[in-house]
């Protein structure tokens, strides 16, 4: 099941908001990652709302930073807070963002079944990001961040990140 959640971001503030990158992924703006939750000015001040993308993630205070820096270099003052409900799921990660990550050589999410069967060696289905193959194995339940594991491909034999599925 898909979860979407409608957001709430003023159409001028996107432009900014998207300068500003996921550190531990930085070919992600913060707007392919769906993090963004709502931006709207309030009193010549934009208010940003973020989630984090799992409980305690520590880019959460350097995406906070760098969304202030953001705005002022836009001349704007900038206030960003968190939203803790719902909780971030990777089906907010966008179209163009599920590319940028496997182009970067870091294998997108998979639905939730799938990832299951993948995290627990049953089934052959990260795709490589190097060649393409289906033929990868498992090699840790966590890679390079807590957020991803790490496969090799048994044709290239390049090991490389898979973004695990969170719902």
């Amino acid at each position: 099941m898909t979860i979407t959640l409608e957001q709430h971001i003023d159409p001028q503030l996107i432009p900014i908001l998207e300068k500003v990158h996921d550190p531990e992924i930085p070919v992600l703006s913060i707007m392919d990652m769906g993090v963004v939750r709502s931006a709207k000015m309030l009193e010549s001040i934009a208010q940003v709302k973020i989630t984090p993308t799992y409980s305690g993630c520590p880019a959460m205070d350097v995406m906070g930073e760098d969304i202030i820096r953001a705005f002022k270099e836009a001349n704007i003052k900038a206030e960003v807070s968190l939203v803790l409900t719902p909780a971030w799921t990777t089906d907010w990660i966008t179209p163009r963002g599920r590319k940028a990550l496997e182009e970067y050589g870091i294998a997108a999410p998979l639905e939730e079944n799938a990832d299951k069967e993948a995290l627990l060696g049953n089934k052959k289905v990260v795709k490589c990001t190097n060649c393409g193959s289906h033929n990868t194995t498992l090699v840790s339940q966590f890679g390079s961040t807590a957020c991803k594991a790490l496969f090799q491909c048994e044709d290239c034999l390049e090991p490389f990140d898979y973004f695990k599925c969170l719902k």
